[in-house]
């Protein structure tokens, strides 16, 4: 059965990728702002989100988007059989996140990450981009390396085209 991650820094459309894929697998699909994040972006209490994420990559097949708690991350690769790392640039982040914003604001979003109604702030969206870079996105990189040494199918996307290129082959 499939269990495909897809993971990478805020705005770079993991989501929207995540959703054409579980359609068109016929995959159930659990984003992980919904489990991480309540209303007003407070943060899920830590047994709250563990046994939510447990739940989520305990079955047989799913697609699986976001990032959650570091901490959570290997448990999830470990029950993957395919990864999707959306790599960009920062700089190409930052650019999606201020169009999503400009979405939000105008009331043109169609998906909100969590399913959250309130906008977050756009410079609190810069910074957790340039913190995931900075603190988050190495030990991803390092997840992913490992997963293809054990064999495990790694799709990695690097700019903007890439992505519409792989959700164009889905």
């Amino acid at each position: 059965m499939a269990r495909i991650v897809i993971i990478g820094n805020a705005g770079g459309g993991k989501s929207t990728l995540a959703r054409k894929l579980a359609e068109r697998r016929g995959l159930p699909l659990t984003e992980i702002d919904r489990l991480y994040w309540k209303p007003g972006w407070a943060m899920a209490p830590d047994d709250e989100y563990e046994t939510a994420h447990a739940q989520a990559i305990g079955g047989e097949a799913w697609v699986i988007d976001g990032l959650g708690r570091l901490e959570s991350l290997a448990q999830r690769f470990a029950r993957a059989t395919g990864i999707v790392l959306v790599d960009m640039p920062l700089w190409v982040h930052f650019w999606l996140i201020a169009e999503r914003q400009i979405a939000w604001a105008t009331g043109t979003l169609a998906y909100p990450p969590g399913g959250i109604t309130e906008m977050p702030s756009t410079e609190a969206m810069f910074s957790a981009a340039w913190e995931t870079e900075r603190d988050w996105m190495p030990a991803i990189r390092a997840l992913c390396d490992a997963a293809e040494r054990e064999g495990k199918p790694v799709e990695r996307i690097g700019d903007v085209t890439a992505l519409n290129d792989y959700a164009a082959r889905l």
